[in-house]
């Protein structure tokens, strides 16, 4: 269940949705689940335009914000779709998805539902909620960054990316970055409360904003997407088999109890290395090493079903 966020009532005067189709999100089958909401949408007297251009849709969700009249922003797609929407957007345009994506964590953490009829109650009797977002480099991103090894794995499932991914395109890049990556030493600098700057190493080096995460893995549970902090988090060995050890232990819940691991809340921290390493955005490739990470207190506004948030 999501922490405590700050929540509204969607404005009354907002009566009309843009809805975006992520064509690589597998189209066949958003597209019939977006006409199906645009159906119920406008039998409810919501205006609805249905978008397959990011441009196109991001352009006339921000007109219809700054007019007053925008419901929500729907993205038909996961993570990715979600991150490209917020970036394309200014802050307080209300977002929420469709999710028809490989990874759609955000939807799932917030009970984000792909059917019409549930969607469309959603948009009808949800709440806007405000949560922190991440920048990176000047990219906002929405759930997660992560350093070294998985965003590697990341990089090459991309690389070769034709269409849709699904979880079996992992399968290979994540065997061929097992026996080829190298696990290179990266340095982490980040301010503690007192503001004294602290330095260290690592070989694996994560950034949460919210507790989620692919595959499963709850390797920072506590992270709040609402508490003004990013949780960070690294292990120190890299290769093979300390790698193995992480999982298993990541499986078990028992990893925060390794000598090798640490965590930390911050609202900044930098990250580099001397090796060329790649760092990935929920779960899309960012690039590659320097990285400077900070917290964006209240960027997202995402609209949830009412009984998704825990209001204590």
């Amino acid at each position: 269940m999501p922490a405590v966020v700050s929540t509204a009532a969607i404005p009354r005067d907002a009566d009309r949705v843009a809805i975006l189709i992520n064509p690589k999100a597998g189209r066949n089958a958003a597209q019939l689940w977006a006409d199906r909401l645009a159906e119920l949408l406008r039998k409810r007297g919501f205006q609805t335009e249905l978008f397959t251009d990011l441009a196109a849709a991001t352009a006339q969700a921000n007109r219809w914000h700054a007019d007053g009249r925008l419901r929500a922003l729907v993205g038909a797609g996961g993570d990715g779709t979600a991150a490209e929407l917020v970036n394309r957007t200014a802050e307080g345009v209300p977002i929420t998805l469709l999710p028809a994506g490989n990874s759609n964590l955000l939807a799932g953490y917030f009970h984000l539902s792909r059917d019409p009829e549930t969607l469309c109650r959603t948009l009808t009797k949800g709440v806007v909620a405000k949560l922190d977002a991440g920048l990176a480099n000047g990219r906002v991103f929405l759930v997660m960054a992560g350093c070294g090894f998985d965003a590697e794995v990341v990089r090459r499932v991309h690389a070769r990316r034709r269409g849709r991914i699904s979880h079996g395109t992992y399968a290979r890049p994540i065997i061929e970055a097992v026996w080829s990556y190298q696990f290179p030493e990266l340095r982490v600098y980040y301010q503690q409360e007192g503001g004294a700057t602290v330095e260290q190493s690592a070989r694996w080096m994560f950034a949460f904003n919210l507790p989620c995460y692919g595959g499963g893995f709850r390797i920072a549970p506590q992270a709040d997407g609402s508490d003004g902090l990013l949780d960070a988090c690294s292990f120190r060995r890299g290769h093979l088999w300390p790698g193995l050890e992480y999982a298993a232990s990541i499986l078990l819940g028992q990893h925060q109890r390794l000598a090798d691991w640490t965590a930390w809340r911050t609202r900044r921290l930098q990250i580099t290395s001397e090796a060329e390493v790649p760092y990935q955005l929920d779960g899309d490739p960012g690039g590659v090493l320097p990285l400077d990470i900070q917290v964006l207190p209240g960027r997202l506004t995402l609209v949830v079903p009412a009984e998704a948030v825990d209001r204590g």
